[in-house]
């Protein structure tokens, strides 16, 4: 029995403590600067290892890490400079020796595929390792990591643990209850309320700090927020600050279970991208809900899949056919404190959110944009292409041209083809690829 009594002690301060320092501001919106005091410690830490580091690792080896970063040196210039001035003449057999080395480039060090991994470090940050194989440097060091394990899984853990599980359960109970409500604007108040109650509860489960800039530019209600995709958290991030009704991929599982609850208090739209069906009605929802500015404004990352947070990929022409303004968004993560992206073709959400809460914290920057519109005379596909490099110049991404499906199916015979065409025309002279 005093065993008993000693463990309902324990639990019982436990939760009044998570209740009292973090609850309670989370709902509303306030911090006690116990966030902002580890994330200063953090920082002198991780300084304070990486100068450590840097002089217990030979010259030798920093030169070769450096190095490391890009193995492929690749010539930029166009297939017409590539192939010397081929314009106008037959085929000759050497023209295959241009192919066969933008092919060797593209099998030791392509610029898609590692877009689906997690990001290189160029230090280490006492969590993970770089691409150099770890060595031990100093005994001060090594104490200093495992008193990292020990703070990141003995005390971290089971405080983020019950965070997520706070968040989740009355974000699931919370809008189950309020999607028995007649629709009213009590019911919506109600809905706004307990998405962002929650969401703040489960950011601080995670010890996210982010920074927002650029409020003014914030998404208004009627318009459409696009934004680059690395994490299902991204969604997290942005509701901290504000409302959306929601846009994507139905999936199983847990996350399953939170998009069925959440579609009851708030009109998200959730669809299976292999049926055909699910798009038409997509589009159909999004201009209805476009044309009603009382309603929250929609939130779609174009890319349909999530990306590493070095690039933005192609963004889906579907979203930008529909009309209305375009509110962009970049966010960008700080890997020095945790890796947010999400290879969901090697971890499961639960393995996933794991992960992130042995992490010392996730860290990030929002930048709000001015919103966009279509232009005269312009296309889905040309006004997708101006809101992505506006979004990759304003989070310092590189922009990439090529589909984030490629993260599971192979590349197009159309994109082969057109390969093909260009040589084609410069075989002809029928006029410049440009």
């Amino acid at each position: 029995m005093e065993g008993a009594e000693l463990a309902g002690k324990i639990l019982s301060t436990w939760l009044t403590l998570v209740l009292g320092f973090i609850l309670l501001p989370s709902v509303f919106g306030v911090s006690l600067g116990i966030s902002e005091i580890y994330m200063k410690i953090l920082v002198k830490t991780l300084e304070w290892a990486t100068i450590r580091i840097e002089k217990g690792t030979p010259k030798e080896s920093i030169l070769k890490n450096s190095a490391s970063v890009g193995i492929i040196q690749r010539d930029e210039s166009p297939m017409e400079k590539g192939l010397s001035g081929l314009r106008g003449r037959d085929f000759e057999l050497s023209d295959v020796f241009y192919f066969s080395k933008k092919g060797f480039e593209a099998i030791v060090e392509d610029e898609v595929t590692q877009r689906f991994s997690s990001e290189e470090l160029v230090s280490w940050n006492l969590l993970t390792r770089t691409n150099v194989n770890f060595q031990y440097i100093s005994l001060r060091l090594t104490m200093v990591w495992v008193l990292g394990v020990i703070v990141r899984y003995c005390v971290l853990l089971p405080l983020r643990v019950t965070l997520a599980f706070i968040g989740i359960s009355l974000l699931v109970i919370g809008t189950t209850l309020v999607g028995q409500l007649p629709d009213s604007s009590l019911k919506n108040w109600l809905s706004e309320l307990v998405h962002l109650t929650c969401c703040r509860i489960c950011v601080r489960s995670l010890s996210g700090t982010i920074h927002y800039h650029n409020k003014q530019y914030r998404p208004q209600k009627g318009g459409i927020c696009v934004a680059n995709h690395t994490s299902p958290i991204d969604v997290l991030i942005l509701t901290t600050d504000g409302c959306y009704a929601m846009v994507g991929q139905v999936h199983g599982g847990l996350m399953g279970i939170i998009q069925r609850a959440m579609v009851k208090a708030c009109p998200h739209v959730w669809f299976e991208r292999s049926e055909m069906k699910d798009r038409h009605l997509v589009t159909k929802r999004l201009k209805e809900h476009i044309a009603d500015k009382k309603k929250l404004p929609i939130l779609i990352f174009p890319e349909g899949t999530c990306i590493n947070n070095t690039s933005v990929m192609m963004f889906k022409k579907g979203s930008f056919e529909i009309g209305g303004t375009i509110h962009p968004v970049a966010i960008k993560y700080n890997p020095q404190f945790g890796d947010a992206f999400w290879n969901s073709s090697k971890y499961n959400m639960v393995s996933y959110l794991l992960r992130m809460m042995t992490s010392w914290a996730i860290v990030c920057d929002v930048w709000y944009m001015p919103p966009m519109t279509r232009e005269e005379g312009e296309d889905a596909v040309q006004f997708a292409n101006r809101v992505k490099s506006a979004i990759a110049i304003q989070g310092g991404l590189t922009e990439l041209p090529w589909d984030g499906g490629l993260k599971r199916a192979k590349v197009k015979d159309t994109l082969k083809e057109e390969q093909q065409k260009n040589y084609s025309k410069m075989i002809v002279g029928n006029g410049s690829l440009s």
